[in-house]
């Protein structure tokens, strides 16, 4: 446009558009407005983007000189299709003939124009007409080139087709175009337009099948898409209309990849369309984002990562909180990452499969046609985890989402847990009527075979009918025979088949049987690659058929291949803890009945895995329980312990007893481990490992939340943290010197623990009785107990429990006979052996300190009260029990002394409390009379220097003790205590308000403790169900900090334990001067002194109830 008049101008304003329709159909890229003044002078608006409500919103204004206007002109709306440079005028979409009077008749405000109708639409113009008197511009002459000419003819011809369905049309417009696409050569800037312009005629025509070719069509949309990158603005259409090609070819040709890319390029497209316009209603449309989602939902599930990766955009492409379309997708994509555990055994990708399923049921209610199915996904992802983890909160869950499946699709088969006879029938009956609803030829025929096998062989392994276990082979071969040799779970039905054969051999002992299970098992390892987690399945079954041929051929190599197989099975490193620990169990039972040379080695792999599987869990609880899940393993660190004995070698068998009986608390202490060796050498590794240390600290516990969802996060959470501070060990452990940091302590280690007198280990296992002594320097020393079967240390066990009880209800003069006969049979079978080789072999000169680290049922046996009970031959005097001839102390573990005497402090005045609680709050226990005067006395016997306070009464809370506890240094405590055999981390001392337990005084922090007397019932019994025996209260105050604790094995009868406390303190500060310390390491001595001073007052029972453990 070109020159300017004087006088008066026209303002002409193009404001909005309503109710625009192509009449071709295509998409526009943009919509504008052509005013014609004259044939062959017009003014064009700006191209805008038609919204999804068929507006456009244009407010353009041109100043157009009046003298040079004609009285009449027309008004055009164009569809142009691009919105960057125009390869031609575009398509008419509809005209309109005026005058300038009837436009300015509406003064100086906006006014509609209506248009004829055009494809069922009557579209308007929202315009505004003035008169002004400013200079206005003078239009030029329009030239149009040939390619501009016969795009528009294009244009034309096809919006005719679209109309009249003439083939001709059809042709001459795709004619049209492929003149101009001739005439833009390559690198010329309009040939991306006309590409498109051809493709859209000839998709269109392929579409109506008036053409056949449409790989050239969908070519041709590539090529234009690639001429348009990142940032151009006909990019967005350019990748519609190439989806667009894809669609129909997968519609017609059902082509899997045209499918998949349509997606990846949806998943560009959306982000560049906002909601409100055209392009995005139509894309997202059924013929568009709907079919495309609909038919990758379709796709089989594939476990690659660009199978994964699919799913996730397939994901993205369905809004949050969209209840029609985000659940299915959802679901598939858990789909696809827990395939993608079962090949690779990342925990990372299970989480995922979980948390996917958890949001998929969120999204549908209870009626929703995917609500069973997503249940019932999410009850198999949360099973498997359990499968992994062993984690109990998951298999409930797993069980209460599998019946609220059920209930809703009661027509599903179940197996459950626990083969419930009637269950297995059930499903039996089911499976076999959905194999007559898939008869010879159906594609999924095979699966169901399978399912029927497989109930079959579980109703064989409850019943034993030999008829179910032959169909079920029959079954197992016809499905393998019609599994794809490709398909991914072959391995199964190989292994299935074969495990089914190897019970069969052990029924009847066909050799063939055996053989062909062991062909088929090696087959299925073949098939799997190295880290596939259903190797370590493939190795269990090989071992139990070369196991099931040793027992029946007795051939030293089946033997051999079963051990190598089980050695395999354990180390897999893909399967999870749970099932590795279950075979590593069953080889060292395996290797001791059949006396195999690699029980040791079983025995250590099992330990090794409990501490790897324990040390997943975040709070002290939870990794008690991961300990007691396992059958045979509360017996393992003693079966462990004897295994090295009777090979010999002592130093293993007490690294072994400790690394397995010491567990718990070495795994508690870990994030307490003194770092200023580590300091010395690498403070930045100190200071990330200290970081690490608290942060795991304050995440224990997190993952017990009741919103599943919440505790599954804080579980991934913590497993992340575990994964970085077990790294930054192992950086630990590269630098010089510290090799063997954090890892189970050698004897030379725990050699230590005996600096200042003998460690007394006792072992009672299945294969041996056992003493071992660690002396304070050189060997260890082995004390048979040859005449001690287990069964006779359960039984002295039991017996004393009941003695005790007896003795309780007695007078306090009538004699404890039975007492001391058990005493005397202690004496005589297990201590005086020790004390023999203490004497004779260590020359431990009497009134010398021990300990005693007792195991299994040795636990609930008070050793340290064993006692002849007899005169000498002469009968001069009363024989000597073991504490006339020692000073004995127990301890929990080797390392809970170590630790006890390495955060001794240098001797400082201790500051004392003396708690008492003897009015505890309801469901804590019956009043305690003597609580009151016991602090009186404890007070006035306690020393000025130390400033002895009380908490008692009302201020004697969970809180205001454990405060205590903190800030005082030496602790007197009388109460009701109570262990809790259940749970052993919730025994407690009763307080006003509610329990002070185990579990509180472990977290409760205290290195500057030294000495604690716990003047209450039960504090020093052991737990009965963990390979670790030794988690009680007082054993809890010791790991809290306390080096000196004194506590009770059974029931304190408070009247007259008075008595054993005032001679305790009597003798503990007996020879203290004016300027000593209160030294807590006497605590041992005192009590000795003191049980021994009150013979003539208190009854047998209540004497030897205190026991000393620590420094």
């Amino acid at each position: 446009m070109t020159g300017t008049s004087k006088g008066q101008s026209i303002r002409f304003e193009v404001i909005s558009g309503n109710n625009i329709s192509v009449p071709s159909g295509r998409i526009p890229a943009g919509i504008y407005v052509s005013v014609n003044v004259s044939p062959r002078r017009r003014w064009k608006s700006a191209a805008r983007v038609l919204s999804s409500d068929a507006s456009v919103a244009w407010g353009d204004t041109v100043t157009l000189s009046r003298d040079a206007l004609l009285t009449r002109l027309s008004l055009e709306i164009w569809a142009s299709f691009e919105l960057g440079r125009m390869l031609g005028d575009g398509e008419v979409v509809n005209t309109l003939e005026t005058s300038w009077n009837e436009l300015l008749n509406h003064g100086d405000k906006p006014f509609d124009l209506s248009f004829p109708p055009s494809c069922d639409a009557h579209p308007s113009l929202t315009l505004k007409a003035s008169v002004v008197h400013t200079c206005g511009i003078r239009l030029d002459f329009i030239t149009g080139s040939i390619i501009t000419r016969r795009t528009d003819a294009g244009h034309t011809q096809f919006a005719r087709y679209v109309t009249n369905k003439s083939d001709f049309d059809l042709k001459s417009a795709v004619h049209h175009f492929q003149f101009v696409l001739h005439w833009c050569p390559v690198g010329h800037p309009d040939r991306a337009a006309a590409l498109t312009n051809l493709a859209r005629a000839r998709l269109l025509g392929y579409i109506r099948k008036d053409i056949q070719d449409i790989d050239s069509t969908a070519f041709l949309f590539l090529h234009a898409l690639a001429l348009r990158p990142q940032g151009h603005p006909d990019r967005p259409s350019s990748i519609y209309h190439l989806t667009e090609a894809l669609i129909w070819r997968h519609n017609r040709q059902d082509t899997p990849a045209d499918i998949r890319e349509s997606a990846q390029l949806y998943h560009e497209l959306l982000p560049l369309c906002p909601k409100s316009t055209y392009l995005r209603s139509i894309a997202a449309g059924d013929n568009g984002l709907d079919y495309v989602i609909n038919e990758c939902n379709n796709l089989p599930i594939v476990a690659s990562d660009d199978g994964i990766q699919l799913r996730r955009v397939v994901l993205e492409l369905c809004p949050l909180g969209n209840q029609h379309r985000r659940p299915r997708a959802l679901a598939k994509l858990a789909r696809a990452v827990e395939a993608r555990f079962d090949e690779h055994g990342s925990i990372e990708d299970l989480e995922e499969s979980i948390k996917l399923g958890r949001e998929a049921v969120s999204l549908c209610p209870e009626g929703h046609p995917s609500y069973d199915t997503c249940l019932n996904n999410l009850a198999f992802s949360i099973r498997s985890r359990f499968n992994q983890q062993g984690k109990s909160d998951d298999l409930d869950e797993a069980i209460s989402l599998f019946e609220e499946a059920l209930r809703l699709r009661p027509s599903w088969a179940r197996i459950s847990d626990n083969n419930d006879i009637n269950d297995i029938n059930k499903a039996i009956s089911l499976f076999r009527e959905a194999l007559t609803l898939r008869p010879p030829g159906h594609p999924r025929r095979d699966t169901t075979l399978n399912n029927l096998a497989f109930a079959l062989k579980t109703r064989y392994d409850d019943l034993q009918t030999s008829d179910d276990l032959d169909e079920a082979i029959d079954l197992f071969r016809e499905s393998l025979r019609l599994i794809q040799p490709d398909d991914p779970m072959r391995h199964r039905n190989l292994y299935n088949l074969g495990s089914a054969l190897r019970s069969r051999f052990t029924h009847n002992q066909a050799n063939k049987d055996v053989e062909e299970a062991i062909d088929l098992c090696q087959q299925s390892l073949m098939a799997l690659p190295l880290l596939h987690p259903d190797r370590y399945s493939s190795y269990m079954r090989l071992q139990e058929a070369y196991l099931s041929r040793y027992q029946v051929q007795h051939d030293p190599t089946d033997l051999s291949l079963a051990v190598r197989n089980f050695r395999l099975a354990s180390r897999h490193p893909t399967q999870g803890y749970p099932c590795r620990i279950e075979e590593a169990i069953n080889w060292a039972l395996q290797a001791e009945v059949h006396q195999h040379e690699s029980a040791l080695e079983a025995y250590q792999m099992c330990l090794e895995l409990f501490d790897s599987h324990v040390m997943t869990r975040s709070s002290i609880i939870s990794r008690r329980d991961a300990a007691t899940a396992f059958r045979g393993a509360q017996t393992l660190p003693v079966d462990a312990a004897s295994c090295a004995i009777r090979r010999n070698d002592l130093q293993r068998a007490v690294e072994l007893e400790e690394q397995g009986r010491g567990q718990q608390w070495s795994l508690a202490s870990r994030l307490r481990t003194p770092l200023d060796d580590l300091k010395s050498a690498s403070p930045p590794l100190t200071d990330k490992l200290s970081e690490l240390s608290k942060r795991l600290s304050n995440a224990q516990g997190s993952t017990g939340s009741a919103d599943r969802a919440a505790a599954d996060r804080a579980a991934t959470e913590y497993r992340k943290l575990t994964e970085q501070w077990e790294a930054a060990v192992a950086e630990v452990r590269n630098l010089q010197g510290f090799s063997r940091f954090l890892l189970p302590p050698s004897y030379e280690d725990l050699q230590v623990a005996a600096r200042h007198g003998p460690v007394i280990i006792l072992i009672a296992s299945e294969y041996s009785r056992n003493a071992i002594i660690v002396p304070t320097s050189g060997q260890p020393h082995h004390v048979p107990f040859p005449d001690l079967a287990l069964a006779d240390v359960e039984q002295l066990k039991d017996d004393f429990a009941k003695a005790i009880r007896q003795a309780s209800s007695m007078g306090p003069n009538e004699p404890r006979t039975g007492l001391k006969v058990l005493l005397r049979k202690i004496w005589d079978e297990v201590m005086l052996p020790i004390v023999r080789v203490l004497l004779r072999d260590l020359r431990l000169p009497g009134r010398s300190r021990i300990w005693l680290c007792p195991t299994a049922a040795f636990t609930s046996i008070p050793l340290h009260a064993a006692n002849p009970f007899r005169t000498k031959a002469d009968c001069s005097e009363p024989e000597l029990c073991l504490e006339d001839v020692y000073i004995c102390s127990y301890t929990p573990t080797l390392s809970a002394l170590i630790r006890a005497r390495q955060t001794m402090k240098t001797h400082l005045t201790p500051s004392f409390v003396a708690i008492g609680q003897g009015q505890p709050g309801a469901g804590q226990g019956k009043e305690l009379l003597a609580v009151e005067s016991e602090l009186e006395l404890v007070c006035s016997l306690v020393p000025e220097m130390v400033n002895p306070i009380t908490l008692s009464g009302d201020a004697a809370t969970r809180a205001g003790a454990l405060e205590t506890l903190q800030n005082n240094t030496w602790v007197h405590l009388a109460c009701h205590g109570k262990q809790d055999h259940d749970q052993p981390y919730y025994s407690h001392f009763a307080m006003k308000d509610e329990p002070l337990t185990l579990l509180d005084i472990m977290e409760n922090d205290a290195p500057q403790a030294e000495f604690a007397f716990l003047s209450a019932c039960h504090t020093a019994v052991g737990d009965k169900k963990t390979p670790d025996e030794v988690i009680h209260l007082a054993a809890g105050l010791q790991f809290s900090g306390f080096k000196s604790v004194i506590g009770t094995l059974w029931v304190v009868d408070d009247a007259v334990a008075k008595h054993v406390v005032e001679a305790f303190y009597k003798n503990l500060f007996k020879d203290l001067e004016e300027g000593d310390i209160p030294d807590c390491t006497k605590a041992a001595w005192a009590l000795n002194k003191a049980t021994y001073a009150v013979k003539t007052k208190v009854p047998l029972e209540q004497r030897i109830v205190f026991v000393h453990i620590g420094v």
